[in-house]
């Protein structure tokens, strides 16, 4: 009886977000991310119709040393098109308190990307994401961020 609730109460979980169309995770080997090495998606089969959104997710843990991450994500359309975006997101609190759900030393935290966004061409897209940290006062960016373990992209239809 109490394997029956539990499988129940998974399987409704599992079910919670109907308007859920892509998701996918890639794991950093090590929880080491490199700067030359960017998270790749490839993205089809959207309705060029709806609006979704789209939201980046990142895992990290206690190796992760700031309390921010700025990333480079990079949308190229089936055409060739492409936009650019540099974006900023805290991960920390000011006393040091990670953000972010789970429990134990991994940490996930979905970021807002893209609202309300409209896919017009069909065919395939693909969202490149890099990091883009560098120590305070440094010019150059640090080539190997330690304490990400996965970077995922999620793509949600939008109730507009």
């Amino acid at each position: 009886m109490r394997n029956s609730l539990f499988i129940l109460f998974f399987l409704g979980f599992l079910s919670c977000n109907s308007n859920l169309v892509f998701s996918e995770y890639l794991s950093m080997k090590d929880g080491k991310w490199g700067m030359d090495r960017p998270a790749d998606f490839k993205i089809s089969g959207l309705d060029t119709t709806q609006t979704y959104n789209l939201y980046i997710n990142i895992r990290n843990d206690d190796a992760y040393q700031f309390s921010n991450l700025f990333l480079i994500a990079e949308l190229e359309d089936p055409n060739g098109k492409t936009w650019k975006d540099t974006l900023e997101y805290r991960m920390a609190e000011p006393t040091g308190k990670w953000l972010g759900k789970g429990l134990g030393s991994i940490k996930e935290n979905k970021l807002w990307f893209k609202e309300k966004t409209v896919f017009p061409d069909s065919g395939v897209y693909t969202l490149s994401i890099a990091h883009a940290m560098r120590k305070n006062g440094n010019v150059e960016g640090i080539q190997v961020l330690h304490g990400i373990t996965d970077v995922g992209l999620e793509i949600e239809k939008s109730n507009q």
